[in-house]
């Protein structure tokens, strides 16, 4: 997957951030060598889902705005812009990612992002932005 690819090389150079959690409801660990928390699904959810949604939206809002991005493009095509705006979402993929990493185990977190994530991404990003469907 060439967004995946591209997002990975990217995310590199920002994965030197400090590491930081937006949700004040999310668990933390003093040590990150720890376990994670044996915390239920759905606590674990409660603290991951807004943080997902947040990075969404501002992928979403970054492509909007994006001076590329019009009504014209196709789904596909969107992919492109979704790699270039990621950078200006990039605190909130950390705390994504963090979170994750604090929920499910170290190095968890990386592997959502670039695998189930990013996956769901464009089909997410071209339907908030209302993309017309592609022609089949």
């Amino acid at each position: 997957m060439m967004l995946g690819t591209v997002f990975a090389s990217a995310f590199i150079v920002a994965s030197s951030l400090t590491p930081v959690s937006l949700d004040p409801r999310a668990p933390t660990l003093s040590d990150p060598g720890m376990p994670p928390p044996q915390i239920s699904v759905r606590q674990r959810e409660t603290a991951l889902l807004p943080l997902v949604r947040r990075a969404t939206d501002c992928i979403v809002r970054q492509v909007k705005t994006d001076p590329r991005y019009s009504d014209a493009l196709r789904p596909g095509e969107i992919n492109d812009l979704i790699v270039d705006v990621m950078p200006a979402c990039a605190l909130l993929l950390r705390a994504m990612i963090d979170t994750h990493d604090r929920m499910y185990g170290k190095g968890s977190g990386e592997a959502f992002l670039l695998g189930p994530y990013l996956d769901i991404l464009p089909g997410a990003v071209a339907q908030q932005v209302k993309l017309k469907p592609a022609a089949r």
